[in-house]
């Protein structure tokens, strides 16, 4: 009977601690379905991507097929442009006309846009031109080139015997041309004196090559202007590639090509420039040369180096009491100063004039 009553109550005493271990097994069975739950949802906002508990792993990503549909597709906005506007159709000549003069006597809005939307191909064409020179953003050009056109819808005499896009074509370059000028000083074609002497010599060396018999290559064209291979690679390609490809048509279902877009104008842009921004320098330095000069090489200066019409060494004598002959040694001191100062001022000065006088 003792044995019994011992057994019964073990039994009962030990009920309750099973009961106990049975909701701990449980709740830790819950805990750890609710952990592997979350570790295989999508991550949050901040991006963390949490483990799997007990494994330290991380869940394998669940791939998603592309979308056909939504696949990006490169947006260029130079060719969107391009293809936009050879839409337009070009004006006949009397159409051009009575649209001019809707402009000028009615100031016709509707006729102003045609006018200009007609001619915006004119305005690529030029753009194009000075590319090379600019080397940078085709479209900063084009946008300068529509403003000189619609300067041009406003200042157009259509009673004159000129045809529009002939005279629109001069505001179209000026107004690029000033950007240019602006916004891109001669430093900027190169960061030495050897790059920017090839800016205005390279071209016309390779020509003089080419006409002696010779194949222009960069190693003859490095050792005939004294720069490195390197350097005249780099700039052949700066001068000669486009950063659009002129064969390319303008659009899927379109036979117009960019080439067509091209001028025929001999004189090159960056000929044009560099003429441009050459002379602005030299009237700069001049300007400051005259301030280091006496008031009688001054007067030798304006009245007899640098005037249209000089006047005589006698008369310059007389106003100083000095000698024809002195008069004329002071003159070639002053032109041999004056070159001095060019030449120290603008190291390019001598490979421009060289460049100029082979044309």
């Amino acid at each position: 009977m003792v044995t019994k009553k011992t057994t019964k109550k073990t039994k009962t005493a030990t009920a309750p601690k099973a009961k106990k271990q049975k909701a701990k097994e449980e709740t830790r069975s819950a805990r750890k379905k609710s952990a592997t739950t979350r570790s295989a949802a999508p991550a949050g906002k901040a991006g963390r991507t949490k483990t799997t508990a007990g494994t330290g792993k991380k869940p394998a990503p669940v791939k998603r097929k592309a979308s056909a549909d939504k696949a990006l597709v490169k947006f260029d906005p130079l060719q969107r442009y391009l293809a936009e506007i050879s839409d337009y159709n070009l004006l006949s000549r009397d159409r051009e006309r009575e649209l001019a003069i809707r402009v000028r006597e009615h100031s016709d809005t509707d006729a102003a846009y045609e006018l200009v939307t007609s001619n915006l191909r004119l305005v690529v064409k030029i753009a194009l031109e000075f590319q090379r020179v600019w080397m940078q953003n085709l479209l900063d050009l084009i946008q300068e080139g529509n403003i000189g056109l619609m300067q041009a819808v406003k200042k157009f005499d259509p009673y004159k015997n000129v045809k529009f896009s002939y005279y629109a074509s001069f505001w179209i370059k000026a107004y690029i041309l000033k950007f240019i000028m602006d916004n891109w000083r001669l430093v900027k074609i190169g960061t030495t004196q050897g790059q920017r002497k090839l800016f205005f010599k390279l071209k016309k060396e390779k020509q003089k090559l080419i006409d002696q018999g010779f194949d222009p290559k960069p190693k003859l064209l490095s050792d005939r202007l004294g720069v490195s291979e390197r350097e005249i690679i780099d700039m052949d390609q700066r001068l000669d590639g486009w950063d659009v490809s002129l064969d390319a048509p303008l659009k899927n279902d379109s036979d117009t090509e960019r080439i067509e877009f091209l001028s025929t104008d001999s004189t090159s842009a960056e000929d044009r420039v560099a003429k441009k921004e050459m002379e602005t320098l030299l009237h700069e330095k001049i300007a400051e040369f005259r301030t280091h000069m006496t008031e009688r090489e001054l007067d030798i200066f304006d009245n007899r180096i640098f005037s249209d019409t000089p006047v005589t060494l006698q008369e310059i004598g007389d106003r100083y009491g000095i000698s024809r002959e002195r008069v004329r040694q002071v003159e070639k001191n002053v032109i041999k100063k004056m070159r001095e100062f060019i030449r120290r001022e603008i190291p390019d000065f001598e490979a421009y004039t060289e460049g100029a006088t082979t044309e």
